[in-house]
């Protein structure tokens, strides 16, 4: 029974039963949660479950190869935001994080499109409650936005599922023509979840308003369901190309003014989620290979760095570099776990960033796309530069800021370290690491010309963040928010729409009285009219009278003198 369950559905039923458990029980259930979810992956490869309604075929669970990497990824990570948020004792968040865990892991699963619909939505739904756990204003406005995009979102996809099943009598989900109706659908819906240039503003917005815990599920699940549809159904179309290597290339000089680390993670999540959307538009073997690697290791090393900030906003209360620094002596194993994780990002030999990152590099070079190989090249440097040194420095270095405070929680702790060593052990042991991936290819990442070239690159980026601070050329960390796309909604929209709301507001004030004046008018004119007409009718009924008895009397008198 168990092996044919879909993947993510039992902690999806499960997550129902966390608010009438004890605390150290709840942990226990959420665990075993996962483990039950795990088990069927044992199957292997092929359908494995599907049910038919009103003469549909919904495919509940199937599993290919690109799947397994997935959902290997996403249950690592499920039994690390148990451990991570073991402090909270609330149940809410806990039900949040399990069922939208296991709705992105059923997601991954689906076979077709309104299946994926299903779970699609499910992430939208369950993963808001981890942005209104701040329980504060900016978080509630925030959620509002977040869910309006996330439900759009979901409404593109319905809106192409419904489409190619019309055209083609099923929505299985597999490769599509983006030259298609409702190709180009589904394409703008992935987009808007992979957080596509101009359609990224609710990253930056939600994600850093999230609690402590919510961020680190929030950075897992949404964004890499988009990249594994992506990878499913668009993998070599060249439009993701020029797409990603915007997304790697414009979020870093938002992370560099961004005084929030934890929007600055987000810009930096953005920038990692272009070199994906690259590796799937070249879409040969080598570069798919890429893209599932980096959003495996990104998963862990991105997961890590919102930690370790989470566990600094847990303690002091903010992530603002403007009101840190100097935390290290006080947090020290944060510190270190936070610094594994930015060397693992910044593609550090012998961490898990640089195995990931050398097969999307070498696809590149590969297929001799120059201008897009050095685009990435740059954008590499700018994340080193604003994950790889702004965040740590700032946090635990930098300046003195007087705040005293203790070690994150055991728990928090624990899970740090967990991923610390996932990300040294990826790094250490690329070959096991490589035999996960959808495609078997020989590819060695540690040959002369990666580390040296990896390294010079690295070596220069630190040389020059060392120069702007030392010259004081480096932009000053400032108490603001940076807007980037999402200036549109929560700026440029509000700023036309109220003020346009207002004046037909005015308008339909002036309408009103306008339209009340002229029919009290009307009344008075008609009630006038009538009283005149009611006088008229008197007088004419008098007039009447007198010309009838006239009339009368010369007929009565006509008559009579026709007798004599």
């Amino acid at each position: 029974m168990i092996d044919s369950f879909p993947p993510g559905m039992i902690m999806v039923i499960g997550a129902l039963l966390i608010p009438f458990l004890p605390h150290i029980v709840r942990q226990i259930f959420m665990m075993l949660l996962v483990l039950l979810s795990a088990y069927p992956l044992t199957l292997g490869i092929g359908v494995h479950t599907t049910i038919n309604f009103f003469d549909l075929e919904f495919i509940l669970f199937q599993s290919d190869a690109l799947t397994i990497p997935f959902a290997i990824i996403f249950h690592i990570a499920a039994v690390l935001n148990i451990i991570y948020g073991a402090h909270v004792k609330h149940w809410k968040q806990h039900v949040a994080i399990m069922s939208y865990s296991g709705a992105a892991i059923a997601a991954v699963h689906a076979g077709d499109l309104l299946t994926l619909f299903v779970w699609w939505e499910a992430t939208a739904f369950t993963s808001v409650f981890l942005i209104l756990a701040s329980n504060t204003r900016r978080s509630y406005k925030s959620a509002f936005r977040y869910i309006v995009i996330q439900v759009t979102s979901g409404m593109f996809l319905l809106a192409g599922a419904l489409i190619l099943l019309n055209n083609e009598g099923n929505a299985l989900l597999t490769k599509f023509d983006i030259n298609t109706l409702y190709g180009q659908l589904i394409f703008i819906a992935f987009g808007i979840k992979a957080a596509f240039p101009l359609l990224n503003g609710w990253l930056q917005d939600s994600y850093p308003e999230a609690s402590e815990i919510g961020t680190v599920a929030l950075s897992t699940f949404t964004t890499k369901l988009a990249i594994y549809c992506f990878a499913k159904c668009f993998a070599g179309t060249e439009i993701l190309i020029a797409i990603g290597a915007i997304m790697t290339f414009y979020p870093i000089f938002f992370a560099v003014i961004e005084n929030d680390l934890r929007r600055v993670l987000t810009y930096s999540l953005n920038n990692q989620l272009g070199f994906m959307i690259v590796a799937i538009g070249i879409g040969t073997e080598l570069a798919i290979n890429g893209a599932v690697a980096h959003a495996f290791a990104h998963i862990l090393y991105k997961g890590l760095l919102f930690m370790g900030m989470g566990a600094v906003l847990y303690r002091v209360g903010t992530c603002k570099a403007s009101e840190l620094g100097g935390l290290f002596k006080y947090m020290p194993i944060t510190a270190v776990c936070t610094i594994i994780g930015a060397i693992s990002i910044s593609a550090f030999p012998l961490f898990s960033g640089f195995v990931a990152k050398s097969l999307i590099m070498s696809a590149l070079g590969k297929e001799g796309l120059v201008l897009v190989y050095f685009m990435l090249l740059f954008a590499s440097a700018g994340v080193l530069h604003h994950s790889g040194i702004k965040i740590p420095f700032f946090a635990f270095f930098a300046h003195d800021s007087g705040i005293k405070t203790k070690e994150a929680p055991i728990n928090m702790i624990a899970a740090m370290v967990i991923a610390s060593l996932l990300c040294i052990l990826i790094g250490v042991f690329p070959s096991l690491f490589y035999s996960i991936l959808p495609y078997q290819i020989a590819y060695e990442p540690y040959d002369f010309s990666h580390v040296v070239g990896q390294l010079q690159l690295l070596t220069f980026a630190a040389f020059a963040f060392i120069c702007l601070w030392h010259f004081k050329i480096y932009p000053p960390e400032l108490n603001s928010t940076v807007l980037n796309s999402d200036w549109i909604y929560r700026k440029m929209i509000p700023g036309v729409l109220i003020p346009f709301l207002s004046m037909m507001s005015n308008l339909n004030i002036k309408m009103s009285n306008y339209i009340i004046d002229t029919s009290l008018k009307t009344k008075t004119y008609l009630a006038n009219i009538m009283t005149r007409d009611r006088v008229f009718d008197r007088e004419v009924g008098k007039d009447g009278l007198i010309i009838l008895q006239v009339f009368t009397v010369f007929l009565v008198f006509v008559l009579v003198s026709q007798f004599f």
